[in-house]
């Protein structure tokens, strides 16, 4: 733990670390109501020496250094994006889905939807299953999607709904806007009309937007999420992270210029090329052939060969 920092953190294979962009269990020294999970974690690093061999949900070529960091230390192999098949390689042309929901995805609603609409034209909303964003936050937040002009779908889960002030439910919900309390993430970020993810950074949803080449707004909560939203400004360049106010709010006006840099600003474009760039990647690492298909082929047959 390394509470109260104040300077910059140089590791190796890592880029310079603000104090905001280290994880929340690194740098708090109160990690308030998720305290279990921070211990759950850093129990978790504590044992991975031990283990045999270690997964990582990630490509080789997303994160080289630190790839081969894990590798040398933890026996790490990347064999990602765990991301179903016909999103990626198309292996599986059939594999379009987890297996599982946490809760009723709108889907029919949400792609019939974003049919309506062109090309890059739509900014997704999501923070997960777990982040909770407070009442003045989530006003702050739709005030920033309304003042943007710009179409969204917001998924607002059933427990959030009541912090969105009532008069506003008819703003959000009007041509521009679909509010829906949970939606087929991955169909979604696939679809044509999507352009921009405003997410909170959490590394699956991070790793969804990067394998669908979907630029992003990075809103971090906690735990890993502040480093993740660094590595989408800083390092892939794929999307811009929205600042937090002195009352530690991401106004409206902050999300309306993240909006706006990443669907109409002069980075635009680079930030489309580069998620582009990351998206092919991210195919060719589960290709045949690729990195992590290569991880994995290794795996099997260490483990055939000992029979």
């Amino acid at each position: 733990m390394l509470p109260g920092l104040l300077e910059p953190v140089m590791l190796p294979g890592l880029p310079r670390l603000e104090p905001d962009c280290l994880p929340s269990f690194v740098s708090e020294a109160n990690p308030g109501p998720y305290a279990w999970c921070s211990k759950s974690l850093l129990d978790q690093y504590k044992n991975l020496e031990k283990a045999d061999a270690v997964f990582v949900n990630s490509f080789h070529e997303l994160e080289p250094e630190e790839a081969d960091y894990m590798t040398s230390t933890w026996r790490a192999k990347t064999i990602g994006p765990a991301v179903p098949s016909s999103y990626l390689d198309n292996r599986l042309p059939l594999d379009y889905h987890y297996g599982f929901d946490l809760q009723t995805p709108s889907t029919a609603l949400c792609m019939q939807w974003l049919d309506n609409w062109p090309s890059n034209s739509v900014v997704y909303v999501s923070f997960g299953s777990i982040s909770a964003l407070g009442p003045d936050q989530m006003v702050e937040l739709a005030f920033g999607l309304l003042n943007s002009d710009k179409r969204f779908l917001w998924v607002v889960r059933s427990l959030e709904a009541s912090k969105i002030l009532e008069n506003l439910v008819k703003d959000l919900s009007s041509e521009r806007g679909l509010v829906v309390s949970w939606s087929p993430q991955t169909a979604v970020l696939s679809h044509k009309a999507v352009g921009c993810f405003l997410t909170h950074c959490g590394w699956n949803s991070t790793l969804e937007g990067i394998s669908l080449g979907v630029p992003m707004i990075g809103v971090p909560q906690w735990t890993d999420q502040p480093m993740n939203a660094k590595y989408i400004e800083d390092v892939w360049k794929i999307g811009v992270r929205a600042r937090t106010g002195e009352n530690g709010l991401v106004g409206r006006e902050e999300v309306e210029r993240c909006v706006r840099v990443v669907m109409e600003g002069e980075r635009s474009e680079e930030i489309r090329r580069n998620a582009r760039k990351w998206r092919e990647l991210a195919k060719k690492s589960v290709g045949e052939g690729g990195s992590s298909d290569r991880n994995l082929a290794e795996f099997v047959a260490r483990y055939c060969s000992l029979e």
